[in-house]
């Protein structure tokens, strides 16, 4: 019965995290001194090859980028959007660019990742 108790409250608690994550018209980023960033203040960054519908962005890439995924049942609002990523998984864009966090960077505020490589930038609202 316990066990039972225990695996019943994780459920529950997936199914409320499912639910935040996605299916809600909820912004996924808010801006913080000028710049997006995610839930946690890390900032997020945008790929100059990258298209309003597709990350260029796979592989290697997004293990150094990791994308702002989004839940399969994410609902869009405002200039907050996703995209299909090659893997099948869903990524958030703003404003037609996809966005990604830099592993670099380990606290919020950190902004490490803007101009590497001539195309990473970061998100501006």
């Amino acid at each position: 019965m316990k066990l039972s108790l225990i695996a019943l409250s994780l459920v529950v608690g997936l199914s409320a995290c499912d639910a935040y994550a996605g299916g809600h018209a909820t912004a996924p980023a808010a801006e913080t001194n000028g710049i997006l960033t995610d839930a946690n203040g890390m900032s997020l960054y945008t790929f100059d090859p990258d298209t309003a519908t597709s990350s260029a962005c796979n592989g290697g890439c997004a293990q150094n980028w990791p994308p702002l995924y989004a839940a399969a049942d994410a609902d869009e609002t405002g200039k907050f959007t996703t995209i299909t990523r090659q893997d099948g998984t869903k990524q958030w864009a703003y404003d037609g660019q996809p966005l990604y966090l830099w592993v670099n960077d380990r606290a919020p505020g950190d902004t490490t990742g803007d101009g590497v490589g001539g195309n990473w930038h970061l998100a501006r609202p």
